[in-house]
C-alpha cells in the first residue's frame, strides 16, 4: 500500500525527534565542564545549569537528509540514526568555530558561545563535538566504511573554512573561489549526510554516489541562498543581525559578482571591502545599495536554481524509493526557495 509523502515540516520534526535525544545522550558523555558549555550552545540549559523550559528549535536539516537517504535506498530511518547524530555533531562543531573566526556575536538568536563564555570554551567545545561525532561512528560494526567518509568531510570543512578566511583578506575574489568555499563548507557536509545515510543500508557505490552528488549540489545551492539572506534577510527569521555578512566584509557570491568589472559601483565596493575595520552601519547600507545596483542578487539566485536542478537530477539517477524521493525533493525545494 502506497504511503503519501510527508510535508517537509513533518520530515524535519520527525528527524529532530529521532536524533535529538541521541545527540543529547552523546553530549552527556562529555566531561562535566565541556558538557555544560556544549549544552549552552544547544540551548538546553542556562549558565547556572537549570534546564530551559523551551529549548530552541533546531532545523535538523542534515539529520533529515541522512535518514531520508537511507530510506531512499530501501532502508529504515532508524538504521541511519547514528550517522545522522554524527553529521549533526560535526555541523554544530563547525558552527562554534565559524562564529569565532567570523567574530559573530549571535547564533540562532542568542549570544554565540564564544561571546557568552569566551574563546577557550567555544574552541574546546567545538573540538569535543568533532571527536564525539567520530566516536559515534567508531562504535559501530561498519566503522571501517563510515569513519573515513566523516573524516574526509571534516578535512574538507576545514579547508573550506580556511579558504573563506583567505578571501576575507582580498577585495578581488572570483566567483570560482567563492563557489569553492561553499563546496567545502556546506556542500561537503550535506554530501556526507546523504552518503552516510545510503551506507547505513549498504547501498551500492553508484547509487550512493548519486545521493552524495545530490547533497553536494544541494549544499552549494543552500549556501547561495544564505549569501542572499546574509545581506537582505529578515533578522527575525535568520537569527543574525541584518547586513551581518557585509559588516564582517564576508566575500559572498553577491559581493564577488558586484565587484566584477571596472564600474564606479564595483570600485567603490572594493574600496569599502579593503577597509581594515568592520563596516559601520552607514557603510553596510551603502554596500548593500551598491550591490543592488548590479544584477548580483538575481545572479546569485539563478546560481542557486541551477545547483538545485543539478541536485535533483542526481536524486533521480539514484532511483530512490518513491516516498523518500518525494520527501527529498520537497526538502531540497524548501531549502533553496527561501527569500528571508
Amino acid at each position: 500500500m502506497a504511503v503519501s509523502p510527508r510535508d517537509s515540516a513533518a520530515v524535519l520534526a520527525q528527524a529532530a525527534v529521532t536524533v535529538g535525544p541521541l545527540i543529547r545522550s552523546r553530549v552527556s558523555g562529555l566531561p562535566p565542564e565541556i558538557r555544560h558549555v556544549a549544552g549552552l550552545h544547544f540551548g538546553w540549559w542556562n549558565d547556572d545549569g537549570a534546564a530551559l523550559e523551551t529549548a530552541p528549535a533546531h532545523k535538523s536539516v542534515r539529520p533529515a537528509l541522512t535518514l531520508l537517504a537511507c530510506q531512499a535506498v530501501g532502508g529504515r530511518a532508524e538504521a541511519a540514526a547514528p550517522a545522522a547524530v554524527a553529521v549533526e555533531l560535526v555541523h554544530n562543531a563547525s558552527l562554534l568555530h565559524d562564529d569565532i573566526i567570523d567574530h559573530a556575536p549571535q547564533r540562532r538568536g542568542r549570544p554565540a558561545l564564544w561571546a557568552a563564555k569566551g574563546l577557550p570554551a567555544a574552541i574546546l567545545a567545538g573540538d569535543a563535538l568533532f571527536f564525539t561525532a567520530v566516536q559515534t561512528l567508531a562504535d559501530l560494526p561498519e566503522a571501517s566504511r563510515t569513519v573515513p567518509v566523516l573524516l574526509a568531510c571534516v578535512q574538507a570543512l576545514i579547508e573550506g573554512e580556511y579558504l573563506d578566511t583567505l578571501l576575507e583578506a582580498t577585495a578581488d575574489a572570483t566567483e570560482h573561489q567563492v563557489l569553492a568555499v561553499a563546496a567545502g563548507k556546506t556542500g561537503e557536509l550535506l554530501a556526507c549526510a546523504c552518503e552516510l545515510g545510503a551506507a547505513a543500508h549498504n547501498a551500492g557505490p553508484e547509487r550512493a554516489g548519486h545521493l552524495r552528488a545530490f547533497g553536494h549540489h544541494l549544499g552549494i545551492a543552500f549556501q547561495r541562498m544564505d549569501d542572499v539572506l546574509g545581506i537582505w534577510g529578515d533578522q527575525a527569521v535568520t537569527g543574525k543581525p541584518a547586513l551581518s555578512d557585509l559588516r564582517a566584509r564576508k566575500m559572498t557570491l553577491p559581493v564577488a559578482t558586484a565587484m566584477t568589472g571596472d564600474t564606479p559601483s564595483a570600485r567603490e565596493l572594493r574600496a569599502l571591502y579593503r577597509a581594515q575595520e568592520p563596516l559601520t552601519g552607514e557603510e553596510c547600507l551603502r554596500a548593500a545599495e551598491l550591490i543592488e545596483k548590479t544584477s548580483a542578487r538575481e545572479a546569485t539566485l539563478e546560481r542557486a536554481r541551477q545547483y538545485t536542478a543539478d541536485a535533483l537530477k542526481h536524486l533521480d539517477l539514484a532511483q530512490p524509493e518513491p516516498q523518500a524521493g518525494a520527501e527529498l525533493t520537497a526538502l531540497a525545494e524548501l531549502l533553496t526557495a527561501r527569500d528571508r
